[in-house]
Parts: C-alpha cells; structure tokens; sequence
C-alpha cells in the first residue's frame, strides 16, 4: 500500500473510487443562484477548513464526497449562507441518511449540551431536501459515547429513548414540511 502525504484525505466517490486530495486540490463549484453570491476566496478558504476538520478534528483519512459537501453546507450556513450540497439522497423525494456518531463526535467533551442542538440543526438540515425518509444511523453507538459507557445498561435505556423522543417531537415541530418517515437505527 502507497503511504498518502500527511496533508491529504482520500475523496470516497458515489461510485466506489478514491482520490487522494489535498486542500489546494479541491475544487468546488457551486450551480444556481448561490454561483453569483459567494466569492471564489471565501468558497475556497471555506472548503480548506471542512478539510481541516475532517483530518485533523476527527483524524480521518478518508471521507465521502456526500459528507464533505454536507459539511461545507453546513459551514457556508454558519457564515450566512444557504446552499443545498447535491450528491447521493439529496434530490427531492430520495433517502437522506446521517451519522450520529458523528454527530456526538462534533459534540466533542460537552456531549448532550451540543448534541440535541446539533442535531435538530441536522434533522432541519435533511428536511429542508424535502426527502420521503430521514434516516439516522449509528444509535446504538451514539448513545455508548453520550453515556460515556463501553458496555450497553439501563442509562443507556433511557438515552436512546429521549433521542428517538427529541427527533419525533423536531420533526413534528417543523412547520410546512412535506410528510417524510424517520427512521432512528
């Protein structure tokens, strides 16, 4: 195997091939109404820090297209601006799926006091795509990390209930959305 440059990650594309990058390489173009607003410098500088913390804040080596484009998403939302990441489940009436670990990873040290936030801003973030299933995965793990637990007990119990019960209490509150499924796995 062919060691990659510690400044690189490895770009998983929808159809199973791997690109190793590194920041300067990115490239990323935004289509639609979103093409004119945003300046060329702020996209690219915004991309470097998805980057940034996809390989140094949650040491990853690889990473989907899917997720970085949520990611810069997410970043581009932060800064004030709205912009629909394309790729796999992001057109209307498809799948949406994200990771709860992940997210309980993003939480870092202060675990459910960032958690439930971030994850109605995710829930609002896949209902804006107006799919016909949400779908979060990764629950059992999720809830072991929230814990602070390695092995599965009544606290554990209680924690996936309320995370079950705080995505179907979101996603009930979420005015003028489409009627969708939710599936917490």
């Amino acid at each position: 195997m062919i060691a990659l440059h510690t400044e690189c990650l490895t770009f998983v594309l929808a159809n199973g091939e791997s690109i190793p990058c590194s920041p300067e390489m990115i490239s990323v173009e935004i289509m639609g109404e979103a093409h004119h607003e945003l300046d060329p410098e702020l996209l690219r500088h915004a991309a470097a820090s998805v980057f940034h913390y996809f390989k140094a804040e949650l040491d990853r080596e690889t990473v989907t297209v899917s997720e970085f484009s949520r990611a810069l998403e997410r970043a581009l939302g932060h800064l004030g601006y709205t912009i629909h990441a394309g790729g796999p489940g992001s057109r209307t009436g498809e799948i949406n799926d994200s990771d709860l670990i992940q997210l309980v990873q993003e939480a870092g040290d202060s675990r459910e006091l960032l958690f439930f936030p971030r994850l109605r801003d995710e829930l609002r973030l896949q209902l804006r795509q107006s799919p016909r299933l949400v779908r979060f995965r990764g629950l059992r793990g999720c809830v072991k990390q929230l814990a602070g637990v390695r092995r599965w007990n009544s606290h554990c119990e209680v924690l996936q209930d309320q995370i079950v019960d705080f995505l179907r209490g979101c996603l009930t509150a979420e005015p003028n959305q489409r009627p969708c499924a939710l599936v917490v796995e």
